[in-house]
């Protein structure tokens, strides 16, 4: 228990020796920090500790957005997903209508005057109104009523539940696709989450350019590639729609291949033009549709559509079946790099309305961090006064094995990106008083042992070796209470979490190995010959 081979010492070592270096930029200058960087830029980026403590909104101040989903174009994408799935139950049963599709409110009706015919549609319309079920109280609801007069009109309405379950499901959808278009500002832990039935929270730490959030989380980046309308097609089934080439252009309402197909875009330059572009690539089911269509439709004029507005409308020269394309309109470089950013975080299933922006100021986080500093500073004084009293050097031992506790969560933090927040700064708080708890166990075994009449080098060793299980297993269960937090909670919740997580790893660490270490150094110079306490 007293002998340490050479490498676990040297690791210890380097280990507490590369946690005070990773730590140190959370408490320099910007301006030092810049100035160390770039006086080691010949080593590789990851060695250099130069990464600093993220803080949080209620910290550091950032940007405050709440988004409101339109619950009105969710309702009309349904309608018109419901016209394409009648449309194509018609033509696949050869059934005859008086007129055409009627679009409603919030439905389709169609005359069918054949009597053979319209029972014929009907089973296959009864098929698709498949029931809505609630997992909390085990009740199923229609998602279509269908409804038919003597005359042959059958009208196709969705429900109110049907609707409900489309905007919470469009809510789930937009939250993971925002939260992909933050990260890819390069910002740390935002907080997005529902706000209401049909409103999103986005708070993101750090970021003072409110427009620069704005153009990633306004747009709504619906993109869709549609054939232009032949001369003569049936006017329910075009609309004119704005193009960047000057004038309105007749596009087909039916829709080729949606963004939500793409797997990958990226922005680069035209080798002929040199104009800035956007790659792109379908995944297996939208390059299959796209090169269906383009090889059904070689010769005719494919639109790009963005937003409902036509960015380019090339001619389809020959099938393109790679899967692969581009998208020019005359872009600038700022504005491809956005359009491939919003393309592969993946499209809305509705736009956006900002009801409510705030840049929130570092003033209220300053009073913050400070009350934090106070708390800490506090809580460690107590601490460190309570061992020190009741466990004599032992208690130095731990006092310090505590201190290098501390820095070395600081300074995975800084390693791991992750953010502060004020209950972050409470889990820092509250791992000072429960660090100490794996010293207390051990001392207090060792001080048994020794009443127990044994000599001072198996009263150390029985001290570690038994009081380790209870240790592991205090520290696994409120590793797994952190954990829960983790998993379950967002913004501050997951914070508190984190720095509970990274404070019960490094207690581990500290208490056993670092305050055993010490003690095995102390005997090996003092030769005592009883317990100092």
């Amino acid at each position: 228990m007293l002998r340490f081979s050479r490498f676990k010492t040297i690791s210890v070592l380097l280990l507490t020796l590369a946690s005070f270096l990773y730590a140190m930029p959370s408490v320099l200058a910007p301006e030092t920090r810049a100035s160390i960087e770039k006086s080691l830029s010949f080593l590789p980026a990851w060695i250099v500790p130069h990464r600093a403590i993220v803080l949080g909104l209620d910290l550091q101040g950032g940007s405050h957005v709440l988004l409101e989903v339109d619950t009105q174009t969710v309702l009309r994408a349904q309608v018109n997903t419901l016209r394409d799935d009648v449309r194509r139950i018609l033509r696949e049963q050869r059934v005859a209508l008086q007129g055409g599709i009627s679009l409603l409110p919030r439905g389709v009706s169609v005359r069918i005057a054949d009597v053979a015919d319209r029972e014929k549609a009907l089973v296959e319309f009864r098929k698709m109104a498949a029931p809505i079920g609630n997992a909390m109280t085990g009740v199923s609801q229609p998602s279509m009523d269908i409804t038919t007069q003597p005359d042959g009109l059958i009208q196709i309405t969705l429900t109110e539940a049907a609707l409900n379950e489309k905007v919470r499901k469009s809510i789930d959808q937009a939250i993971e696709v925002l939260r992909r278009r933050v990260d890819a500002l390069g910002t740390t832990e935002p907080n997005i989450q529902r706000q209401g039935p049909d409103r999103i929270l986005v708070q993101v730490p750090g970021l003072q350019d409110p427009r620069r959030l704005k153009e990633i989380l306004g747009t709504t980046a619906q993109l869709e590639f549609r054939l232009v309308a032949d001369t003569g097609a049936a006017p329910g089934d075009v609309e004119n729609l704005p193009s960047n080439e000057g004038g309105p252009l007749p596009i087909e309402r039916r829709v080729i291949v949606q963004g939500e197909d793409l797997i990958d875009a990226q922005p680069a330059f035209d080798s002929r033009t040199g104009e800035p572009i956007v790659n792109f690539k379908f995944n297996i089911r939208g390059a299959q549709r796209f090169g269906q269509v383009t090889t059904e439709a070689v010769g005719r004029p494919l639109a790009i559509v963005l937003d409902k507005k036509v960015i380019s409308a090339p001619r389809i020269l020959q099938p393109i079946t790679g899967g692969q394309g581009q998208i020019s309109g005359r872009f600038t470089v700022e504005q491809a790099n956005n359009l491939a950013i919003l393309l592969r975080a993946g499209a809305l299933p509705a736009p956006l309305t900002i009801v409510e922006e705030r840049t929130v100021g570092p003033g209220l986080g300053q009073d913050s961090i400070e009350a934090g500093k106070k708390a800490s500073y506090i809580a460690a004084l107590f601490v460190f006064a309570f061992m020190f009293a009741c466990y004599g050097l032992f208690g130095f031992f731990a006092n310090l094995a505590l201190l290098i506790h501390v820095v070395m969560i600081f300074a995975l933090m800084s390693l791991l990106g992750a953010t502060l927040t004020l209950p972050g700064i409470a889990g820092i708080v509250l791992t000072i008083g429960t660090a100490v708890d794996s010293n207390v166990l051990i001392y207090e075994r060792i001080r048994e042992e020794a009443r127990l009449g044994r000599s001072i080098v198996s009263s150390l060793e029985a001290g570690f070796q038994r009081a380790f299980a209870t240790i592991i297993d205090s520290n696994v269960t409120m590793f797994i209470a952190a954990a829960i937090l983790f998993m379950l909670g967002t913004g501050p919740v997951r914070g508190f979490a984190v720095t509970m997580v990274l404070g019960i790893i490094t207690t581990v660490v500290t208490a056993v190995t670092m305050t055993r270490m010490m003690i095995a150094v102390w005997y090996r110079v003092a030769r005592p010959t009883k317990i100092p306490f």
